[in-house]
């Protein structure tokens, strides 16, 4: 029997977060399975490219990161939800997350890498987003410095 959220104990909690996957995630296997559908072959995790993308194009020179929205600190509605347990914690660490995020796009763009970031919340209208990577994976590569 599952329990809401919201009627965990502390140690409870704490065992959710921490099985809370940092890789092959729901979303991250969803964009995988559409991209591998369109066609295209990919590396997964490298872990000597900033930031440790989710899926490598090596040949495109291309990236892309699928992430969380609540855990990325993104503008959607999920995204923007306030932790009412430990608010001061996890604003810190979704702070610190987006600066992460920042440099290891900043970081793969100097090495000659262009980054795609998929929001989770992207993956509700599969059309758009299927639209979305066609058009990433289509552009040509920049050259490399």
């Amino acid at each position: 029997m599952h329990r809401h959220p919201q009627n965990l104990t502390s140690p409870e909690r704490s065992a959710a977060m921490r099985a809370v996957r940092s890789r092959d995630t729901a979303p991250e296997l969803f964009v995988r399975r559409m991209v591998h559908r369109l066609g295209y072959r990919f590396r997964l995790h490298r872990k000597d490219l900033p930031g440790n993308p989710d899926i490598v194009f090596p040949s495109r020179r291309k990236v892309i990161f699928v992430h969380g929205c609540f855990w990325h600190g993104h503008n959607c509605k999920r995204g923007a939800r306030e932790p009412k347990a430990n608010a001061d914690y996890w604003r810190a660490k979704i702070g610190r997350n987006r600066l992460r995020d920042s440099a290891s796009v900043k970081a793969l763009r100097a090495a000659g890498w262009t980054p795609l970031v998929v929001w989770e919340c992207e993956l509700r209208v599969p059309d758009k987003l299927k639209a979305k990577i066609t058009r990433f994976l289509a552009i040509a590569a920049r050259p490399a410095n």
